[in-house]
């Protein structure tokens, strides 16, 4: 490789933030975001080709295909849909169709990286604004009179904290500002029937498009972007992401329909909540901040170094639990990030709560 690179390889192992694959199937799991359990939902689903066959504007789409689309954003209450291969495939290919040259996007500090490159394909300019600060977010909307793009996300993924949306609706709610909702870690989650965190404040009306995802709570594969009619035709003419792929195969799209509509939902998220209010009572005031109804639960240390070591030590204690360091978060917020489940015990969560508080 170029010497460039090898440098900024060798930076990331001094600092003791390079990245590898590793498995820890074998250890309980506190690190994933199957938060319901539903990947080990076996299906019998035998619909369809075992392939995409092709883009979906060529052979991808079956009429099978379009009528689970239809029905799905029925289910989230929206108009119309389009599903991507994953949720990174989804904002690429949304942020860098939809806004235009002279337009402005204006993302919460914390907005995860897909939409950050979405948003650097894009002709129009980006800026962020300070994560949950309306008064930042007002001044930023303000800068604009063309067409403004306001992004969130509903739960942040690497805070566990949830955006406020009913201020976020009050700044936005002007024919030209679009708010963007990314609910991939709430759908499944929050809201009636996992619908997500605008569904449980009554709030998609005010909503220009919002993503979904499958690959997390749902335990699938593949993503939703809801919206208008209209959005939805100009996203398959424009959006590259979606245009030049293969598409997903239809026994895929079978399963996230089933996924959504499974009747263990209820029952897996009223568990779940249960087991993120343990967590939280037991652990007591310490230096998490992620919300009361989170899956993910952080806890900070300050440094890469002790981080690292409480990550080591809950590993050796069978628990599978990763820490998170820079650039994924700033430096100085290094993190365990605690992904709780409806399949976790209840002796597993204070195991791991009594491991923690002894580091």
């Amino acid at each position: 490789m170029d010497e460039k690179l090898h440098k900024k390889i060798n930076d990331r192992r001094e600092k003791g933030t390079l990245r590898s694959l590793s498995s820890f199937e074998t250890l309980t799991d506190f690190f994933s975001n199957d938060y319901l359990g539903l990947s080990t939902l076996k299906l019998d689903i035998n619909k369809g080709k075992s392939g995409g066959t092709g883009s979906r504007l060529i052979s991808g789409t079956t009429r099978r295909i379009l009528e689970i689309e239809q029905s799905i954003a029925a289910f989230f209450g929206y108009e119309s849909a389009l599903t991507y291969n994953s949720g990174y495939d989804a904002n690429l290919g949304f942020f860098s169709a939809v806004p235009q040259r002279g337009d402005l996007i204006v993302y919460d500090e914390l907005i995860h990286a897909s939409i950050r490159d979405g948003i650097r394909l894009s002709l129009a300019n980006g800026v962020s604004f300070k994560h949950n600060d309306m008064v930042d977010l007002k001044k930023k909307i303000e800068l604009s009179n063309g067409a403004i793009y306001v992004v969130v996300e509903s739960l942040y993924s690497m805070d566990g904290d949830l955006a406020a949306l009913r201020d976020i609706v009050e700044l936005t709610g002007k024919p030209n500002v679009f708010l963007i909702v990314d609910e991939a870690h709430a759908c499944g989650v929050l809201g009636d029937s996992g619908r997500g965190l605008s569904t449980a404040l009554g709030l998609d009306e005010h909503i220009f498009a919002k993503l979904v995802t499958f690959g997390k709570a749902y335990g699938s594969h593949g993503a939703m972007v809801f919206g208008s009619a209209d959005l939805i035709e100009y996203l398959i003419n424009f959006s590259r992401s979606f245009i030049y792929t293969t598409a997903l195969p239809e026994y895929v799209f079978e399963r996230n329909y089933n996924r959504v509509y499974s009747s263990e939902i209820d029952e897996r998220r009223a568990i779940l909540k249960e087991h993120i209010s343990l967590f939280r009572n037991t652990l007591g005031t310490t230096n998490h901040v992620s919300d009361e109804v989170s899956p993910i639960q952080i806890l900070e240390f300050g440094s890469v170094d002790a981080t690292r070591a409480v990550a080591r030590r809950l590993q050796e204690e069978n628990f599978a639990v990763k820490p998170i360091f820079s650039p994924t978060v700033p430096e100085g917020k290094e993190r365990l990030r605690i992904c709780l489940h409806s399949f976790n015990t209840e002796a597993q969560i204070n195991d791991l709560i009594a491991i923690v508080k002894s580091c």
